[in-house]
């Protein structure tokens, strides 16, 4: 079983914490919740309401959509050290794919209210979390302009 300090671990590994104080960290790890897979277990579906994102802690996670005919479309398989509905963390999204453990998997549950209570205690930490936000959303923006000859 996972203690304290392999959570700090864990969060600090991941781009969105990474540079955050062992204070911060702690902070997080401490109100994290760790939750144990089965293969073939849904963490969560594909549609429903966000209220919180996930870091695969081991493990690994497919995440599926459904298709045209309506059965589900591998997407992505991910691994341990992956951030998951990082934008939940922010405000209330539905999730856009399936996520199910592909075998035995562990994942950190972080609440929104758990993150919100880390930017108030800790204000340098929202200015880093927004800036981290611009940037993946650039990215975003950029990939869609990749597409645009596909539909222009």
């Amino acid at each position: 079983m996972a203690g304290l300090q392999d959570d700090i671990q864990l969060l600090s590994s991941v781009p969105l914490f990474a540079g955050m104080s062992d204070d911060q960290l702690r902070l997080v790890a401490f109100g994290a919740e760790r939750r144990r897979l089965s293969p073939g277990q849904a963490l969560f579906r594909e549609h429903a309401p966000a209220e919180c994102a996930y870091i695969v802690a081991d493990g690994a996670i497919d995440l599926t959509i459904t298709g045209r005919d309506g059965k589900p479309e591998l997407r992505e398989t991910v691994p341990a050290g992956t951030l998951l509905s990082e934008i939940a963390l922010i405000t209330l999204v539905e999730r856009k794919y399936t996520a199910t453990a592909r075998g035995d998997a562990e994942v950190l549950r972080i609440t929104r209210a758990l993150f919100q209570r880390l930017m108030e205690e800790y204000p340098p930490v929202a200015a880093m979390v927004q800036g981290r936000l611009k940037q993946n959303l650039a990215a975003m923006v950029e990939g869609i302009g990749a597409l645009e000859r596909y539909f222009g």
